[in-house]
This record gives C-alpha cells, sequence and structure tokens, in this order.
C-alpha cells in the first residue's frame, strides 16, 4: 500500500494514473470517522477523465499510527502533534500536495471534510484551483444542538469494543445511519472497521476543535475570503447537514448570488452522498469542472453508471 509522511505521521494514499483528456486533478477529502474507500465509487466514475487522488486523513482508516510523531514549523513554529483542528488538517493536506507534487488540485470534501478542504483553500490559494463541498455547510452555532452531537460523539468515539466488528446485524445497522435508502452491506462493514481503526485522540481531538463556538462561526468568513470557486453539493434528505444550512454557508461566497449559483441538490440522498448517489454525484463534479472558466476538458467521456 502506498503512504507517504506528512509531517512525520505515514498518510495513506491512492493515486490514479494522469488523465490524457485533461490536466485537472481532484483530491478527495473524507468525513470524520471515516475513510478514503466511500469516495472509490466516485472515482471510479472520473478517473478516465482527471488524475484523482484520495487519502486516509491523519488518526482515521489506515493514517492511524504514530501521530505523537507529528512535528510541524507551520506559522512560524513548531506544533504540537495534537493538533486537530481543521488548519492543522489544511496543513497535512497543503504538504501531502507539495510532496507528490501536485500543482494545482480541486479539492472535493465531505461533511468534516469540506471544511477541512475550504481551510486548505484559503491557506493554499496557488495550490487549490476550486473547492466542492458534498454533505458539508454550516456557520450556525446552536449550543444545545452542538452540545448533544459533541456529548453522543464522544460516547461513540469512547464506546468501541474490538469485539463490535463481529456482533450480529452490527454491519445492518450501520447500512442505515445517516442515508436515506439502506447502503449494500458491504459499505455497512466498512462504516463498522473506519469506526474501530480511528485514533481515539485524533477522533476525538477533531470533533472538539471543529465544533466550537469560535470555530463555527469563523467558517463563513472563510467561504466569503476565498477568491477560487466554491460549490456546495447536498442530500434532499440529509438530516445531519441540511440543505438550509449547506445553503447558508454557501451563501457567503461570491457564486452564490450567480445565475447559476453555487449549491445543487441530490434528490433521494441522505448525508453519503459518494455511496448513496456515486453516478449522480460524479456527474455533478465533472459538470462543475467543465464548467470553469479556465477549463481545458472539451472532449471528456460521459460519466458511466
Amino acid at each position: 500500500m502506498p503512504y507517504t509522511n506528512v509531517f512525520r505521521v505515514p498518510h495513506f494514499y491512492t493515486l490514479t494514473e494522469g488523465a490524457a483528456r485533461t490536466s485537472k486533478t481532484i483530491v478527495f477529502v473524507h468525513g470524520w470517522l471515516l475513510s478514503q474507500c466511500y469516495w472509490q465509487p466516485v472515482i471510479q466514475r472520473l478517473q478516465d477523465n482527471f488524475q484523482c487522488l484520495s487519502y486516509d486523513l491523519r488518526g482515521f482508516g489506515s493514517s492511524n499510527s504514530q501521530l505523537d510523531e507529528r512535528s510541524d514549523d507551520v506559522d512560524g513554529g513548531e506544533s504540537q502533534p495534537g493538533d486537530y483542528s481543521l488548519a492543522a488538517y489544511a496543513h497535512d493536506l497543503g504538504r501531502l500536495l507539495e510532496t507528490l507534487d501536485l500543482k494545482t488540485v480541486w479539492l472535493v470534501g465531505h461533511s468534516w471534510g469540506g471544511s477541512v478542504a475550504l481551510w486548505a483553500a484559503k491557506l493554499f490559494p496557488q495550490r487549490v484551483a476550486g473547492v466542492i463541498c458534498v454533505n458539508a455547510g454550516g456557520g450556525v452555532y446552536l449550543p444545545d444542538e452542538f452540545k448533544r452531537f459533541r456529548q453522543a460523539g464522544q460516547q461513540i468515539v469512547r464506546w468501541r469494543p474490538a469485539w463490535l466488528a463481529s456482533f450480529p446485524f452490527i454491519a445492518h445497522v450501520f447500512t442505515r445511519l445517516m442515508v436515506f435508502k439502506s447502503l449494500a452491506i458491504t459499505w455497512g462493514q466498512q462504516r463498522v472497521t473506519d469506526l474501530l481503526a480511528a485514533h481515539e485522540e485524533a477522533a476525538m481531538g477533531a470533533l472538539l476543535a471543529s465544533t466550537t463556538e469560535a470555530e463555527v462561526h469563523l467558517l463563513p468568513r472563510v467561504v466569503a475570503g476565498l477568491e477560487q470557486p466554491v460549490y456546495f453539493i447536498a442530500g434532499a434528505e440529509d438530516t445531519v447537514m441540511e440543505e438550509k444550512y449547506v445553503r447558508h454557508l454557501a451563501s457567503f461566497h461570491k457564486l452564490f448570488d450567480s445565475p447559476q449559483g453555487n449549491v445543487s441538490v441530490l434528490s433521494q440522498c441522505g448525508h453519503m452522498a459518494m455511496v448513496e448517489q456515486p453516478r449522480a454525484l460524479a456527474t455533478m463534479i465533472q459538470a462543475i469542472l467543465q464548467s470553469d472558466p479556465l477549463s481545458d476538458e472539451t472532449f471528456l467521456q460521459p460519466v458511466l453508471s
């Protein structure tokens, strides 16, 4: 499996071959307690037209070891290994792009990964050409709801016995979580695997750091300051990140009031668009990249089912 060190922490990644029809590279950023695996149905539909990079973020999937060795010199000083802020994960992504010599990329981020992608666009404007946020939004701090969310998240992270993977029917439960229609059993099994694989300190740290009142209120300012194009794709049946919150965050970007807007909605889709509606999502992503004024994608193949 391909690994590369990012600030001394091994990161597992997958990079497809460059596509002859385009010069664009798409980087896929997964959500909290997930891994890069969930992007594969989308990547399979796009890799003939675009080079695609997916990776496991620090502390998740197969990038869950040697976290205490992290050391960098960003912002003029050496950061602590336990920095799980959105900005820290964005710096990880920036270093990964540098290591892999990817000059200019589009970022596609899911949920929490969408926030990481927005921060990366802020920190690395010369390298990030645009962002597509999937099932990602926010910017509204609701104290009681965030308190319940943090408490539930912490309980999930703390209570993860190893025998959970072999518990009868647990995978079936995970096929129904946060989705409009039940997923294939293999995705339920993958979600259990990723839940158990997540590094406790990273999972807890990422949850708490990204849901403070200050961080939530900062995200709209990040979006408002971006010169790159930013698009948002919501699930019509998403109960985790409802469409109204996606539109709220999207409204801070200059494209929101453009004739085409910057928000699209997937029907019959919950919070896991990349596995619920992979073909529709891939089609939307390709259409966005083709509409880029700097696009060189004139002869792309249509997205296959």
